[in-house]
């Protein structure tokens, strides 16, 4: 299934709010909004997309559980990013202290921050370009670890520290490294 991108004449912008209102009233169906101000429509996700996009993060929200040092999100939150952009990547993860600093508005509507982890997994709508260009925007507006994840080529790419690491084979363990201290994840568990 392909995106589509709905371009607005300049006058025609949404406001952060406005956007907010938007998807609200239209909420069977997904957006994102990129820096440009082209609304996109996202398609839903297949059965097997789904699945992998739930097992990462339900690990992640786990492992939360335990340490306690913040707040996970799933596929359908939206973030405003510094950039002009809201997107929704498929999972992310908030600091405690990031998170709390919010009011209970702007925690309401779509946060205004860039969560510090983020996951992307390629689904069959997407190209890897398009999906390396989205990281390398969270990465610019501020995430400090991202995994960018191809099921279908067993394939990682890891953003951390200002590099892009690559991965090939499910036969192995991703790190949350300094940013999700502890937390690890088994590429197996998306086969």
């Amino acid at each position: 299934m392909e995106k589509y991108a709905i371009r607005l004449p300049k006058n025609l912008q949404f406001t952060d709010d406005e956007f907010f209102d938007f998807c609200q009233e239209n909420r069977n169906l997904r957006f994102e909004r990129n820096a440009n101000g082209e609304i996109i429509i996202m398609s839903p996700t297949g059965g097997l997309t789904g699945k992998k996009n739930s097992s990462i993060t339900s690990r992640l929200w786990i492992w939360n559980e335990e340490v306690q040092l913040g707040e996970v999100f799933n596929s359908s939150t939206g973030f405003l990013l510094l950039n002009g952009a809201m997107r929704s990547p498929d999972a992310a993860w908030v600091a405690t202290s990031r998170w709390e600093a919010l009011s209970y508005e702007e925690q309401e509507k779509f946060p205004p921050l860039c969560p510090n982890f983020v996951v992307e997994l390629i689904s069959p709508s997407d190209t890897l370009k398009t999906s390396q260009e989205k990281m390398t925007e969270w990465v610019d507006n501020g995430c400090q670890l991202g995994w960018l994840i191809y099921p279908k080529e067993e394939q990682v790419w890891v953003y951390y520290d200002n590099k892009v690491e690559r991965i090939i084979g499910f036969d192995q363990t991703l790190s949350g490294k300094t940013v999700l201290p502890g937390f690890t994840f088994e590429l197996t568990w998306l086969r």
